[in-house]
């Protein structure tokens, strides 16, 4: 059998529902803590500048709840980073962030800004946070990651799952090839391939089974998967589909 995946479970989204009603419940932290129970070998929460979701507090409470590893996603900006560098959590994930999109949009622009992007993870990784960009899966954005030293990446998978979800399966298909060859280039380069976005019980199965790839991150499938089965049901539940496209 190959290499066990990890999965990182995504809970803002749980956020996002308590939220909307402008009261305390659902609880986050209390998601972060059933999702660990239910074999999450991390957790992944997005601080967005807007606070749309996760909230400030819930970054602290988050990690004193949990003793799995937090993936603290976070745009580019130098408030983030102070947050980040106060919190010291074991990975931060940079992420493109625009106010008007519903949902991250493509890939960060590392190879047009590999000198400022060097610059600003540099203490991050002093700080011990494992740094990681989420990139599209492009050879050039795979290269300039390599060379501004980020140890992880994490590749798009959005537009596999758009693809796959309309019927395109040929573009679909080419998306995945892009995706395997981009693992394959990032591996080769030194960089721990991660991938997540869009992904669910119909579409894990060819991404979970490239090689290269160590970590999924997914959040929002399961969030609305939970709201009928569980969360602990809907974490199993594709662990399960992870582990047989690894065998």
């Amino acid at each position: 059998m190959a290499q066990r995946l990890r999965l990182g479970v995504n809970i803002d989204h749980v956020a996002t529902l308590r939220n909307a009603r402008g009261g305390a419940m659902p609880d986050p932290v209390r998601a972060a803590v059933m999702a660990q129970a239910a074999g999450a070998d991390g957790i992944t929460a997005h601080l967005r500048e807007d606070r749309r979701h996760i909230r400030d507090a819930d970054i602290g409470a988050i990690m004193d709840a949990i003793t799995i590893p937090l993936n603290f996603e976070m745009a580019a900006t130098p408030e983030m980073q102070k947050i980040a560098l106060t919190h010291r959590p074991h990975a931060a994930c940079i992420v493109p962030e625009r106010r008007e999109e519903r949902t991250t949009e493509g890939g960060l622009e590392v190879a047009g800004n590999a000198n400022w992007m060097g610059d600003y993870i540099a203490p991050l990784r002093d700080a011990g946070c494992r740094v990681s960009l989420f990139i599209a899966a492009d050879p050039a954005q795979i290269d300039a990651a390599a060379r501004i030293g980020a140890p992880v990446i994490e590749l798009h998978t959005g537009a596999y799952c758009d693809f796959d979800a309309e019927g395109d399966f040929a573009a679909r298909d080419a998306e995945l090839a892009r995706l395997i060859a981009g693992a394959k280039q990032a591996a080769d380069l030194g960089l721990e391939v991660h991938m997540g976005h869009g992904l669910s019980y119909a579409n894990v199965a060819p991404i979970a089974a490239i090689p290269e790839v160590v970590e999924l991150n997914i959040g929002h499938f399961l969030i609305g998967e939970a709201v009928f089965v569980g969360l602990s049901t809907a974490i199993s539940e594709m662990r399960s589909h992870m582990d047989a496209a690894r065998r």
